[in-house]
């Protein structure tokens, strides 16, 4: 157990030195477009997922069938990890973010480089306006706008009711959703130093398509998030 936190306390130094070290080296490219500001985003994530195989024993695996085009992401958000697997698998992820991330080094800049969202959590009715009105706006640049239904990560297990943030967003932007399910936190849990082996799963689920209210999309995606993800975790081992 010992060797496993030191393990564990390794892959988290060399992760976030490694995120210093990507923002530099595609700083200008960054700059010039974003395509470049994206190439960062994916060369990044790769090498989180390998050095997480690497150092932990932590694989990661995608399932599903990927969006390449212009839709909403409703996903299960357990842990940074999930996070790291969607901004591999999409071609251009763009998420609903909280304000506070916009000032992280080096995250907060890429963040609103490649398009996300930024909102105070602490107020509703001002947060769900500005997400429409940021959507709105983002809507010219093309990419997957992904929102955690739940608004905020939680532990595998837990149950937290899903907001209607996803709901408001699907129903004004007309587009086709996708939900996605995970079991990261079993491997990767919050608040936690420690990175248990196994395999990490993001699974994209079959898309509901636009035109359902907002109380019905968001029951359809609850239950389909929450059945998938417990799936994923007692394949994991986790008796959910």
């Amino acid at each position: 157990m010992p060797l496993r936190w030191i393990l564990s306390l390794i892959f988290l130094v060399q992760m976030y030195v490694m995120m210093a070290v990507v923002a530099v080296v595609f700083a200008l490219p960054a700059l010039v477009s974003r395509t470049g500001a994206f190439a960062a985003v994916h060369f990044y994530c790769a090498w989180v997922r390998i050095s997480a195989r690497v150092l932990v024993g932590l694989r990661s695996e995608v399932r599903g069938t990927v969006p390449q085009g212009a839709v909403l992401v409703a996903s299960k958000h357990q842990s940074f990890f999930d996070i790291i697997l969607l901004c591999s698998a999409l071609p251009a992820p763009k998420f609903v973010m909280k304000k506070e991330l916009i000032w992280a080094p080096f995250l907060g800049q890429y963040a609103l480089r490649i398009g996300c969202i930024p909102v105070d959590r602490g107020k509703r009715g001002a947060a769900i306006a500005a997400m429409k009105q940021a959507a709105a706006r983002g809507a010219a640049r093309p990419g997957q706008l992904v929102i955690y239904p739940q608004g905020t990560r939680v532990a595998p297990g837990v149950s937290v009711p899903y907001k209607i943030g996803a709901g408001v967003l699907y129903h004004h932007l007309g587009q086709t959703c996708v939900p996605v399910a995970t079991n990261v936190g079993v491997f990767w849990p919050k608040g936690s130093i420690l990175r248990k082996p196994g395999v990490a799963v993001i699974e994209f689920l079959p898309p509901i398509a636009p035109g359902q209210s907002v109380g019905a999309f968001t029951a359809a995606i609850e239950a389909s998030v929450e059945a998938a993800s417990n799936a994923l975790m007692r394949e994991a081992g986790l008796a959910v």
